[in-house]
C-alpha cells in the first residue's frame, strides 16, 4: 500500500500531517515543481491545492501513478 503526499500552500496543507500524510509546503510554482519531482517512489496519492495544481504542467502529472486529487478551496 502506498503513502499519501500533500503539496500546496502551508496553511492549507499542514493539517494533513496529523493524518500521517507527507506534507510538502510549496508557496510558489517553482517550489511546487520541486516538491512534485522529489516525491518518494512509494507515494500512491498526491493531494494538491488548487494553486499547486495550476502550477504543474499536465505532462508532469501524466501517468497512472501517483493518483492526483485537487482539493476545493
Amino acid at each position: 500500500m502506498g503513502s499519501v503526499a500533500v503539496i500546496g500552500e502551508e496553511p492549507l496543507v499542514r493539517g494533513f500531517a496529523l493524518a500521517g500524510a507527507l506534507v510538502l509546503a510549496a508557496g510558489d510554482p517553482g517550489e511546487v515543481l520541486d516538491a512534485w519531482r522529489a516525491l518518494p517512489d512509494d507515494v500512491a496519492l498526491v493531494i494538491l491545492t488548487e494553486a499547486a495544481a495550476a502550477a504543474l504542467d499536465p505532462q508532469e502529472r501524466a501517468g497512472d501513478l501517483p493518483l492526483v486529487a485537487v482539493m476545493a478551496e
